[in-house]
């Protein structure tokens, strides 16, 4: 499984980097207003500097007219660009129209197995169901994605499936178990990955005994 950053932060993005695990990234317009009044495409373009796998640049527009322009533009930043489109006639439209032009498109907000079908359908390259906003309003996100996991195993659809809105490491364990192909989260669910008690109670045991031992 693929891990995607989901953030804009350029700090989190070069060290989650520096880690060797950052497949790729994906933003949205709250994340990118959250650094402040930055230029949209150069952030974009700085970002892919230091990922160089997909690196989603959602579009703003409600009209596919508006998507398709923005798709067009913000395609050229990098070769890594991938498009986000929300789950709406207009959005698949506009991915429709972007997968026949070889644009890869990330297909976001995706709250059913139904969407997912239309989804791939329309030729979208990822598939982005959201399971901690499902865990919000009380369902389980989970099972939407394992849904959309047994679905796409019956086709030869080439949508990769993206496990977003990740709360909390299980959602990660769990999408992994299923066989998600990507999982996005934002930094500080990477970073409580790494965490276990016994890891650092057995570290602190070995460097006492080291010290002990009365070695440099």
């Amino acid at each position: 499984m693929k891990f995607f950053l989901d953030t804009a932060n350029l700090d989190e993005i070069r060290e989650a980097a520096s880690f060797g695990i950052a497949d790729g990234v994906t933003t949205n317009p709250t994340l990118i207003s959250k650094e402040g009044n930055v230029d949209f495409k150069q952030h974009i373009a700085a970002i892919c500097e230091i990922v160089k796998g997909p690196v989603s640049a959602e579009c703003t527009s409600e009209d596919t007219e508006g998507m398709l322009r923005e798709g067009h533009e913000y395609s050229k930043i990098a070769p890594n660009v991938v498009i986000k489109c929300p789950l709406t006639r207009a959005g698949l439209k506009a991915t429709r129209k972007l997968s026949d032009e070889g644009i890869r498109v990330n297909v976001t907000l995706c709250f059913s197995a139904a969407q997912a079908i239309m989804a791939a359908k329309a030729g979208a390259s990822f598939i982005s169901p959201f399971l901690g906003r499902l865990d919000d309003i009380g369902e389980n996100g989970l099972l939407l994605l394992q849904d959309i996991i047994e679905v796409y195993r019956n086709y030869e659809w080439k949508t990769e499936v993206l496990a977003a809105s990740i709360r909390h490491p299980i959602h990660v364990i769990e999408a992994a178990r299923m066989g998600a192909d990507i999982a996005t989260m934002p930094f500080k669910v990477i970073d409580l990955l790494f965490n276990h008690p016994l890891t650092e109670k057995g570290q602190a045991q070995f460097l006492a005994d080291w010290r002990k031992s009365g070695r440099k």
